[in-house]
């Protein structure tokens, strides 16, 4: 889909400079660092608390006013970045733009109005750079470690050794969610602090098993509510500036004994989270008494700083997604001399094809068309694992909706239409052709690809060559090789067609077609 974004050809692949944005569901956050032999040094950060979570209506939409507070936000944050590559930058949405049935036409003004494209990332996405920006942040260490990350809108478990993450988790709860929905007005009571643990507790129990009997070593919580409470046991001399059980118990009992945290007067409670430590004290303690801790230490990092080490990676062509594609072919036992020979003709003709083709040349930021491409071919035959009958539909399904570490949702949904794409009519990619003409030169190659490669026998890729000539596509095709593969030869005949029917004028050299 098309939004306003940067294309900056000029700019080096290794920028010198990343920027990440974190769309929380109670805070937006810009971080920017300085890349020197491979490693991040912090230039600049921005924070505003937009509480995008508390604008979701009971309908499941963004309210115009939490709206119109964010796209001013964006609009800022888009000024700072103003002079930044598109490569240079990753946008992510967590939970609240999960959830909101307007996201999509929410996030197309907030593109607009910051300049670069926005993720919305899955949970399991979310838990995974969390991790990551937690341990980065550690010394190394053989012990294995606890993250729990309390957000807005919903809450990250992981489980990790390393740099490594063994088990995720993301449970629909938050500071933001909760202290709407349990302590309205910020009123606190034992009934409400009750309910609210309940509540936590029915999500917990779905997960604490298989982390429990995982284990861990070490604890350590992230983001703002982990932070807020950490300060305010060490600005009371609870602790030294770990969480502890007795801590939160001791906060918990105050706080009730006041009627909330508004008319609370303990060093360390800050103004701008006083509405949602309701929320976050209730979840935390909860955690606490079914995951059987005790103390938890606080990270100073979290999500965005997971992203930047991210994109690091991706620039420095260390790039997650190429590991998560690997593993899903392992998974689905994909036939790899088969992958590969796809691939291999696709790529192909995508380099003679992709300097006649300024929709492709240009794609949109962050979509690499022909790493895309790639993925596409090694991935096509996932769903021969299900059933070879209509095997293309089951593969555009799983790689739909399984977990892919690295992919955002829209990358996810991108790559299963362009593995859709491979067989069978046009017709059912017409509208995502429409909409964004750069997908017409991958899906044309993957499609060839496929057709050359169909009898499972190595195809030399210079035996075609793949042009536009007066405004058509033309694949010229050895003749000698044509007139030995009369099969092939007549599928190319059909494909034509087919490209004609959606109106993209396609034809192959030396066909008797009509």
């Amino acid at each position: 889909m098309a939004h306003p974004t940067r294309t900056s050809p000029k700019h080096p692949l290794n920028p010198t400079v990343l920027a990440a944005v974190d769309l929380g569901s109670n805070s937006f956050h810009l971080q920017i660092a300085r890349v020197t032999d491979g490693h991040l040094y912090p230039l600049d950060a921005l924070k505003e608390t937009v509480r995008l979570g508390a604008g979701v209506t009971a309908d499941k939409s963004i309210d115009p006013q939490t709206g119109a507070r964010a796209l001013a936000v964006l609009k800022n944050f888009g000024e700072r970045l103003r002079d930044l590559p598109p490569e240079a930058v990753r946008v992510v949405g967590t939970n609240a733009l999960r959830v909101a049935k307007n996201a999509k036409a929410f996030v197309a003004q907030a593109e607009a109005a910051l300049g670069f494209p926005i993720e919305i990332i899955a949970g399991r996405e979310e838990a995974r750079l969390i991790y990551l920006g937690v341990v980065q942040s550690l010394p190394p260490s053989q012990r294995q470690r606890l993250v729990v990350d309390i957000g807005g809108g919903s809450t990250e478990f992981i489980v990790g050794h390393r740099l490594k993450p063994k088990v995720l988790e993301s449970l629909y709860m938050g500071c933001v969610s909760y202290s709407e929905r349990h302590f309205p007005a910020g009123g606190m009571d034992k009934k409400r602090f009750r309910e609210a643990q309940l509540a936590a507790r029915r999500e917990i129990e779905q997960m604490a098993k298989r982390f429990l009997d995982e284990g861990w070593d070490e604890a350590i919580g992230s983001s703002g509510s982990a932070k807020a409470l950490s300060q305010i046991l060490e600005a009371n001399a609870v602790s030294n500036g770990d969480i502890t059980l007795e801590g939160l118990q001791w906060l918990r009992e105050k706080a009730l004994k006041a009627g909330g945290f508004r008319d609370l007067a303990l060093p360390g409670v800050k103004g701008d989270r006083v509405p949602v430590l309701p929320g976050g004290l209730a979840i935390m303690v909860t955690i606490f008494e079914e995951l059987k801790l005790e103390r938890m230490a606080v990270a100073d990092t979290a999500l965005r700083d997971g992203v930047l080490h991210d994109l690091l990676g991706r620039t420095q062509q260390v790039d997650i997604r190429d590991s998560s594609v690997t593993a899903m072919m392992k998974r689905y036992h994909v036939e790899l001399p088969q992958a590969d020979r796809v691939a291999r003709v696709a790529l192909a003709l995508f380099d003679q094809g992709v300097g006649h083709d300024a929709a492709a040349a240009h794609a949109e930021a962050g979509m690499d068309l022909r790493q895309q491409l790639d993925w596409a071919a090694r991935l096509h035959e996932t769903g021969a694992a299900i059933a070879q009958a209509n095997f293309h539909k089951h593969s555009a399904y799983i790689i739909g909706n399984a977990d892919l570490p690295g992919f955002s949702k829209r990358e996810q949904a991108a790559l299963a239409t362009l593995v859709l794409s491979q067989r069978g009519k046009l017709a059912k990619v017409a509208e995502d052709l429409r909409r964004n003409p750069a997908l017409a030169l991958p899906v044309l190659c993957l499609r060839l690809a496929v057709l050359l490669s169909r009898s499972r026998r190595s195809v030399a890729p210079q035996l075609f060559t793949l042009a536009v000539v007066n405004g058509v596509w033309r694949l010229s095709a050895d003749a000698a090789w044509l007139a030995l593969h009369s099969l092939t030869a007549y599928e190319l005949g059909e494909e034509a067609k087919e490209w004609k029917s959606v109106g993209m004028p396609f034809e192959v050299l030396g066909l008797d077609t009509p």
